[in-house]
């Protein structure tokens, strides 16, 4: 592609069902066999709304490298960005960038936001709109906000759920590893849900104390801040479900055929975000005796469990994950910031599967995400600061957590600093991690 800062640069295209653009996909295993790379590496984003934004994260993301491995190198890379249909809210940033949103907006969805929800919800724009109008009303009635939670799941398309903690027993084993199990939030009172999520919006704001966690607007206003969020995270429900079907089905398969080209590159994943854990459920998709050679998870929007071998709270169960390890050669990195409120705040909240224990604020260690505290409950997972990543011994296999607070750090409520992962810093981990260039 012409304009980007790296060559050659590939893209490869995914619907919802995981099914890949075939043009796209032939094209680069052809060009691919006929440069003899020795590296590839492929990148996933995770929200964004538009091809567009994705390929303005990969052009910035990659700029760093050519710099980086000089022109000595013996490496001979190429790149490659994966395309799939998500979306997110335009009051989050983008890549550490201001959020778009105008100064003073009136309340409920912007323009951009409904437009999105319209795009990945097709057929439901009746319950968008009536959506968009319950949040730009408020209105001080119970009964709204209960039709705002039968909304929400009729958009995301919950079923098989009365609310109760039968339900959730049916749930837990696959949501506690992250796989695709039923939030709480979708089934307990509604009330009690907005509430959650406008203590965590709080939280975000950097209110930290109790007495500012618990008071809201007067009446029932301030619980609408809670509900905007909940459909955020309905939103975000069904991309994470997504994410792990695009990698599977779609990604998965395509890194196969890539390792089986003469000569092969080695390949290299970087997800970010829910991206994260597209290119790690992508493990799952490839044949037995297939391996990449490093995966890095830039801010993972998914499970800090989702590689171990037994769960703290359920030793008779393991992370969804906890076998894709052994399909790679190199490390598995997790790098994670104390700064990013998206996941540390929310998506505890959002995460939360039994309807019959509470989920504390800030933070809830069961529901955690990795990339607000990288892997855990992984037997021999070193934990490194940014520092030592960079100019230190860099683990040659295994899971590793890298703390990267230094650089990641940037960002705007509710999200933080979840998107500020352009950085040269960042690159260097990839490189660090896949060993890219050292010969």
């Amino acid at each position: 592609m012409t304009g980007m800062s790296v060559r050659p640069y590939w893209e490869l295209r995914f619907d919802a069902d995981g099914d890949v653009d075939t043009r796209q996909r032939d094209r680069l295993l052809e060009q691919a066999a006929q440069q003899e790379l020795t590296d590839l590496v492929v990148f996933s984003h995770g929200w964004n709304n538009t091809r567009t934004m994705a390929t303005r994260l990969y052009d910035r993301f990659f700029a760093p490298f050519p710099g980086l491995l000089g022109e000595a190198s013996p490496a001979r890379p190429g790149y490659v960005g994966v395309v799939w249909p998500s979306m997110r809210f335009a009051d989050e940033s983008l890549g550490g960038l201001p959020r778009e949103q105008a100064p003073g907006a009136p309340p409920g969805l912007d323009a951009e936001t409904h437009r999105a929800l319209d795009a990945v919800f097709p057929g439901r724009q009746q319950i968008v709109a009536r959506l968009a109008e319950l949040l730009a009303e408020r209105p001080e009635r119970p009964a709204a906000l209960d039709e705002f939670a039968v909304l929400v799941r009729g958009l995301v398309r919950v079923r098989g759920m009365s609310g109760g903690a039968g339900d959730a027993a049916d749930t837990d084993a696959e949501a506690e590893a992250d796989g695709d199990g039923v939030p709480a939030m979708f089934g307990e009172d509604v009330t009690e849900v907005c509430e959650r999520f406008a203590a965590a919006l709080t939280e975000t704001r950097g209110k930290t104390d109790t007495e500012d966690r618990a008071v809201f607007d007067s009446g029932l206003g301030g619980l609408w801040d809670g509900a905007h969020e909940l459909l955020r995270q309905g939103t975000y429900y069904v991309m994470k479900r997504r994410a792990g079907t695009v990698g599977r089905e779609g990604l998965g398969p395509v890194l196969g055929s890539l390792a089986a080209l003469r000569p092969a590159p080695r390949l290299h994943l970087v997800g970010h975000s829910f991206g994260g854990r597209l290119v790690s459920f992508a493990l799952a998709g490839v044949e037995e005796g297939t391996t990449v050679a490093s995966v890095t998870l830039l801010q993972g929007a998914f499970s800090h469990y989702a590689f171990a071998g037994r769960l703290p709270h359920a030793a008779d169960r393991g992370g969804v994950l906890h076998d894709a390890a052994r399909r790679v050669s190199g490390p598995v990195v997790s790098c994670h910031s104390r700064h990013d409120t998206a996941l540390g705040l929310l998506y505890p909240v959002a995460s939360r599967v039994s309807w019959d224990d509470a989920s504390l604020l800030p933070g809830d260690i069961r529901w955690g995400a990795m990339g607000y505290d990288g892997v855990q409950a992984v037997e021999g997972c070193p934990r490194l600061e940014l520092a030592e990543a960079l100019d230190g011994p860099f683990p040659a296999g295994g899971c590793v957590s890298v703390d990267v607070s230094e650089v990641v750090r940037h960002g705007v409520p509710p999200a933080g600093a979840h998107s500020d992962i352009c950085h040269e810093e960042l690159a260097r981990v990839v490189l660090r991690a896949g060993r890219i260039g050292e010969g």
